[in-house]
C-alpha cells in the first residue's frame, strides 16, 4: 500500500510540473498607458464602432501558418486616431491606432507594443515619440481576416510634454497652445495620413 501511495503521489507531482501547453499561445501583455513620462502602447482589439462585437471575431493568435502571408502596405490601411479634434487646457489627448485588412484574404501582422509607434509634431518640430521612454515592449502576432478592422483597446494618453530619452524620469517642457499632428505606424506599416488636432 505504501508503494502504491508513493506511485500516486509521484504521478500527481509529474502532472503538476509537466505542463507543455503553458505559455505556448499566450497573448502578449502590455502596460496600461498613463500620463506619466514613461510611454507604453496599447494592445489591439476589434473596435466596437467598426465591427459589432456580436458578429466580428477578435483577431486570432497565430504562432505560424505557412498558408497565410504577412500583411503588407498593399492590403492594410493604418489610421492615426485622437478622441477629440481640440483640447482645452489640462485635457490630455488620447491616441489610438486603427488598421483594416482591405484584401480578400487573411494575413498575419505583429500588433504588439514592440511594433507600435506614435509621434506628435508641430510643423517640422517633433514634440513627442512613444518610443522615447517606453518601459517595456512585446510582440503579438495576430491574424486579420479579410475585411476586418481593429483598433486600440485603451488609448495612449499624451501628457502634453516634449519627450526625450534623457528626461524620462525628470520634468519636461509643456507643449504650447497650437496645432499638432499625430502620425502612427504598426507592424512596420505607416499610416498614409497624419491626424491633426489643436491644443488650446
Amino acid at each position: 500500500m505504501v508503494v502504491v501511495a508513493l506511485l500516486v503521489v509521484a504521478g500527481v507531482v509529474a502532472l503538476v510540473i509537466w505542463q507543455p501547453w503553458r505559455g505556448i499561445v499566450a497573448p502578449a501583455a502590455s502596460a496600461s498607458p498613463t500620463s506619466s513620462p514613461v510611454a507604453t502602447s496599447p494592445a489591439v482589439t476589434p473596435s466596437p464602432t467598426e465591427t459589432p462585437a456580436s458578429t466580428a471575431p477578435e483577431p486570432t493568435e497565430s504562432a505560424t501558418d505557412a498558408a497565410i502571408e504577412a500583411c503588407s502596405t498593399s492590403n492594410i490601411t493604418v489610421l492615426a486616431v485622437t478622441d477629440k479634434d481640440s483640447y482645452g487646457g489640462g485635457e490630455l489627448p488620447k491616441l489610438s491606432i486603427t488598421l483594416s485588412n482591405d484584401s480578400d484574404s487573411p494575413c498575419l501582422i505583429n500588433v504588439g507594443t514592440a511594433t507600435q509607434k506614435f509621434e506628435i509634431s508641430s510643423g517640422p518640430d517633433i514634440w513627442w515619440r512613444s518610443t522615447d521612454c517606453q518601459a517595456e515592449s512585446s510582440d503579438q502576432v495576430v491574424q486579420l481576416d479579410a475585411g476586418q478592422t481593429v483598433s486600440s483597446v485603451t488609448p495612449l494618453e499624451w501628457d502634453r510634454t516634449r519627450s526625450s530619452t534623457e528626461t524620462c524620469a525628470g520634468s519636461r517642457p509643456q507643449a504650447p497652445a497650437g496645432y499638432f499632428h499625430l502620425s502612427v505606424s504598426i507592424g512596420g506599416i505607416e499610416a498614409a495620413d497624419t491626424k491633426a488636432f489643436e491644443l488650446r
